[in-house]
């Protein structure tokens, strides 16, 4: 009985109560999606390598190290040379190597050059190897293997021809238009910078380069794609590599080593230590936004208050009438509370569809555009706590225009003022 005259109290005054549900959605919107793509967006980071003891690159800062390495974000502030990188893989603690270099494009998409043992040693989430939806890795010079995201925004399919070019933009007038790669393989989907990442030979990466000198042609040097063939890729430098080390009781020794390193001024970072400096650094950010977030859910909740409060003066004859008909004051305490709750969970629900739908269509930007692979799913433990304290603050709060209607004597309504 009191919830059926709880839904028709409502209904009577949907006009103000739509009002209040529409803020009050936005609000948990706002809130379960800054958290969620918070979490996710932290998920993303730290599962996109697992299993790499040491990244290494010329000195500069470990978090600019671990972003273009990893991430493909910014630049490295010098190269890694040839020699010294075969002289530090083959130290004896040393397990494997993974080289990389970075610089040039393909659309807006980053290319890496590697060799074989990416697909071998590379590790992401939870020491999870690469796998292939369709083709092999690269064999020859001008074979190229690409991202899931890579292939599907492309449309690209095994067997066609790209064109690589000079720099990151997404348009570059510095095309290696004379060197086309062969699609041999398509990744299948990881999550994680490498669906966005077109990925050749280091072969490859010197070919196109042999007759480029600082990021543009040489005059009166041109060097077809079968004659650089016969000729010496062997790289002269790369961006960075990774290392594995046959034990990880070393770790920080060949660290050490490698920093003291006297031929080459280089970084060894650890890349958990890495993440975890970023994380901290934008901890800040993380905790404004929460509480810019939980300030709106805190409006939204104090206008639903108000609007209940000032709608009692309103309803001064709907209440007296009730009590005429013997309802108990705490009968209309409890009314007031429970049309509180009905549309803080009305609210919650919207807000749930909301969100998964809007996660829906945003995931493919956002992956895009900024290199977060959100989950659509936002529903979890943490969630549900969240919601109940959303209840038990709506229940608190709406105890202000409860009382209010609680102490509202029976003459007070049913007297006509004019």
């Amino acid at each position: 009985m009191l919830l059926k005259l709880a839904r028709q109290s409502l209904w009577n005054r949907r006009g103000t109560a739509l009002m209040t549900l529409f803020s009050l959605t936005v609000s948990l919107v706002l809130l379960f999606g800054i958290d969620h793509i918070r979490k996710e967006a932290r998920q993303s980071f730290t599962s996109t390598v697992s299993g790499t003891d040491l990244i290494v690159g010329a000195r500069s800062g470990q978090l600019n190290l671990l972003l273009y390495s990893v991430f493909r974000i910014g630049n490295a502030t010098a190269n890694v040379s040839w020699d010294t990188y075969q002289r530090i893989s083959k130290h004896p603690q040393i397990s494997w190597t993974i080289p990389l270099s970075l610089g040039d494009s393909h659309r807006g998409y980053r290319v890496l050059g590697t060799n074989t043992d990416y697909f071998s040693h590379y590790r992401y989430a939870n020491q999870q190897t690469l796998q292939f939806a369709s083709g092999q890795p690269f064999s020859g010079v001008y074979d190229a293997v690409l991202g899931a995201e890579v292939a599907s925004k492309l449309g690209y399919q095994l067997g066609d021809n790209i064109t690589l070019a000079h720099g990151i933009g997404a348009v570059s007038f510095s095309e290696h238009k004379d060197k086309p790669f062969t699609v041999t393989g398509i990744l299948a989907p990881t999550g994680t910078p490498l669906d966005q990442t077109v990925h050749v030979s280091l072969e490859g990466i010197e070919a196109i380069h042999i007759d480029w000198q600082q990021g543009a042609p040489m005059p009166g040097r041109r060097v077809s794609a079968e004659q650089a063939l016969q000729l010496d890729l062997t790289p002269k430098s790369i961006t960075a590599f990774m290392v594995g080390l046959e034990s990880r009781m070393a770790t920080f020794v060949v660290q050490r080593q490698i920093n003291e390193f006297r031929g080459e001024a280089l970084s060894a970072i650890l890349p958990g230590v890495a993440l975890a400096e970023l994380w901290q650094m934008l901890r800040m950010v993380e905790n404004l936004l929460l509480l810019i977030t939980l300030l709106v859910l805190v409006a939204g909740l104090v206008g639903m208050m108000t609007t209940l409060l000032a709608s009692m003066k309103e309803r001064q004859r709907e209440m007296a009438i009730l009590r005429a008909v013997g309802a108990h004051p705490w009968y209309l305490f409890l009314l007031i509370q429970l049309e509180v709750l009905l549309l803080t969970l009305i609210a919650l629900l919207l807000a749930a569809v909301t969100l998964v739908v809007a996660l829906w269509g945003l995931q493919d930007t956002l992956a895009s555009s900024y290199g977060l692979f959100i989950n659509i799913n936002p529903f979890s433990l943490q969630s549900l706590y969240w919601a109940g304290a959303i209840l038990l603050a709506s229940a608190v709060l709406a105890c202000i225009p409860a009382f209010s209607a609680y102490r509202r004597a029976l003459n007070d309504g049913l007297t006509i003022r004019l």
